[in-house]
C-alpha cells in the first residue's frame, strides 16, 4: 500500500460540510485516497512524509465548464470586442474552421497541453466540451480524442447552427445521428439555449434526446439576456445551468426549489440544478457578472468555472476566477473556494469522489505558496500554486 503523510500544513481548508479549516494540520494518503485528516500532533506515523513548510492547502479545483478542443485563437476578435463591438455567437465559425484543419495528433496535442496547464494551476478535475466541430464527422472525432484527455466530457453539438444549415434540420442531426455517434464517449449533453443559437423548442428537443439515451444534461443559459435556459435546466433535472447572467424572480425561485430535496448540513438527498458562474467570461465579454451572491442568498448551490475557450474566456486559471468572485461578486473567500471545488463536483455529479478533502475521497490537493488561502484574493494575479497532488501523486509542473 502506497502511503504518504503531508505534514506541517499551516492552514488546511477541507471544504467539508462544516467548512472546517484546520491549522497545523496533516493529511494521510493511502493508494491515492484520503485516509486521515487532522492536526499534525495527532498524525499517524508513516515512513514517507513530506513537510509542506507551513503552506496552505485546499482541495484541487474542479473546473466544471471548459471548451478545450479547438485549434487557433481569436485574438483579433477579442481586440475588436474590447474596442466596443458587441459579442456575437458567429465567431465560433472561425474556430470550427481552424480546428478542422488539425490532424488527430495535432488536436490531441493542443488539448493535452491545455489540460496540463490547468493542472499545474491546481485544477485536478476538469470537464470539457465538444462543439467546435459541428459536423457529424468532426463532433465524433472530438468525442473520441477528448475522452482520454479530460475527466468529464460533454457533447455540445448544439453550440451553434452552422452556416448553410436550417436550424430545424441541424437540430435533427444533433439529436439523431450525431448523438448516436458520440453517446458512448460522453458524460453529458449540453445545449446553447440563447438568442443566435438554439430556441426553447430546439433546446427541448436536444434535452429530450439526451434523456432517451440515458445521458445527463447541462444547459448554457441566460448569458446574453433573459431567456428560457434556467427553466429548461430545472425542468429536465440538468446537473447545471451555466452563465446565468440575466435572471428574473422566477429563475431564482425555480433554481432554489430544485434544491428542496437536498440536506446541505449532511450533503445528502437529491441535488438540484447548480448555477455555474463564469466570471472570466463575464469580464472578457463585458457582461454583468453573474449574481452569485444573490443565488447563494436564495438557497441555490453555485459553481465557479473557467469557461476556457478561444473566443470569450481564454484562461483556465481557476485562481483568477476565485479572486474575481471574492473581489467583484461579493462572495466570501470560503464561498468562492467551495464553489470552485465542491460546487463544481456537484455540477458534474462527482461530489462523492472529489471537491473536498475528506476520508474516502480522491486525494486531490492544491498547495499554495502562501500561509493562508486568503492570499488567493489578497494577492490577485500572483502565481500562488506551489504544488499539486492528483490522486495522491505529485504533479510535475512546467519549469
Amino acid at each position: 500500500m502506497a502511503t504518504l503523510l503531508l505534514t506541517n500544513i499551516g492552514q488546511l481548508t477541507t471544504v467539508d460540510a462544516k467548512g472546517s479549516v484546520l491549522e497545523d494540520a496533516a493529511v494521510l494518503i493511502e493508494d491515492g485516497i484520503v485516509a486521515w485528516v487532522g492536526h499534525m500532533a495527532q498524525a499517524p506515523a508513516t515512513a514517507h512524509e513530506i513537510d509542506l513548510g507551513g503552506r496552505a492547502v485546499l482541495p484541487g479545483w474542479v473546473d466544471s465548464h471548459s471548451h478545450l478542443i479547438f485549434g487557433g485563437d481569436r485574438a483579433e476578435e477579442f481586440v475588436a470586442r474590447m474596442a466596443g463591438q458587441t459579442y456575437a455567437a458567429g465567431g465560433i465559425a472561425v474556430t470550427t474552421s481552424a480546428t478542422g484543419q488539425l490532424s488527430d495528433t495535432e488536436l490531441a496535442g493542443v488539448v493535452g497541453e491545455r489540460r496540463r496547464e490547468a493542472l499545474a494551476m491546481g485544477t485536478t478535475w476538469m470537464e470539457t466540451k465538444t462543439g467546435y466541430g459541428l459536423t457529424l464527422e468532426e463532433e465524433t472525432r472530438h468525442s473520441v480524442l477528448g475522452k482520454p484527455l479530460v475527466d468529464s466530457l460533454t457533447f455540445l453539438g448544439a453550440h451553434l447552427v452552422p452556416a448553410g444549415w436550417a436550424a430545424e434540420a441541424y437540430t435533427d442531426l444533433v439529436t439523431g445521428p450525431m448523438l448516436d455517434a458520440v453517446a458512448g464517449n460522453v458524460d453529458f449533453v449540453d445545449v446553447f439555449c440563447e438568442r443566435g443559437a438554439f430556441t426553447e423548442d430546439q433546446s427541448r428537443r436536444v434535452l429530450e434526446a439526451a434523456q432517451r439515451k440515458g445521458l445527463a444534461t447541462k444547459v448554457h443559459g441566460n448569458q446574453l439576456g433573459p431567456g428560457p435556459g434556467v427553466k429548461l435546466a430545472v425542468e429536465f433535472g440538468s446537473h447545471s445551468v451555466d452563465h446565468v447572467n440575466y435572471l428574473d424572480e422566477e429563475d431564482f425561485k425555480a433554481l432554489a426549489d430544485s434544491w428542496a430535496g437536498w440536506d446541505a448540513s449532511a450533503r445528502s438527498g437529491k441535488p438540484g440544478t447548480v448555477a455555474t458562474c463564469l466570471p472570466a467570461c463575464d469580464l472578457s465579454t463585458r457582461q454583468p457578472l453573474a449574481p452569485g451572491r444573490e443565488l447563494l442568498d436564495a438557497g441555490v448551490r453555485i459553481a465557479l468555472a473557467s469557461n476556457c475557450n478561444p473566443g470569450t474566456s481564454y484562461t483556465s486559471n481557476m485562481n483568477f476566477c476565485v479572486a474575481t468572485a471574492v473581489l467583484q461578486m461579493n462572495l466570501s473567500l470560503a464561498e468562492a473556494i467551495e464553489a470552485a471545488t465542491y460546487g463544481g463536483a456537484l455540477a458534474l455529479g462527482v461530489a462523492d469522489q472529489v471537491g473536498s478533502i475528506e476520508v474516502g475521497k480522491r486525494a486531490d490537493l492544491h498547495v499554495l505558496d502562501a500561509p493562508v488561502a486568503a492570499h488567493l484574493a489578497y494577492r490577485p494575479g500572483m502565481n500562488l500554486t506551489h504544488s499539486v497532488y492528483r490522486a495522491g501523486e505529485l504533479v510535475d509542473r512546467p519549469t
